[in-house]
């Protein structure tokens, strides 16, 4: 079993959304997802995938390292 934290996610972005996205860069299903508390400005979720070790997620997890688009916001300019 694995978790994987995903922020920074756009607030009107759907479970459904965050598991497309996840599986479009070859993530299994995730097994449950949590949304955590938060003030609002930096939405985030906590995805359990029982088919993953930790190995196998940080290999996945550079895949999808500083991506911007539908599911997360882009980075603010300065």
């Amino acid at each position: 079993m694995s978790i994987l934290l995903l922020g920074n996610l756009d607030a009107k972005t759907t479970d459904e959304e965050i598991g497309a996205f996840l599986v479009k860069y070859g993530f299994p299903e995730y097994t449950s997802i949590e949304h955590m508390e938060g003030d609002g400005t930096r939405p985030a979720v906590r995805l359990t995938f029982d088919t993953l070790n930790d190995d196998t997620l940080d290999k996945l997890r550079a895949r999808i390292h500083n991506i911007f688009g539908k599911v997360t916001r882009s980075p603010p300019s300065y």
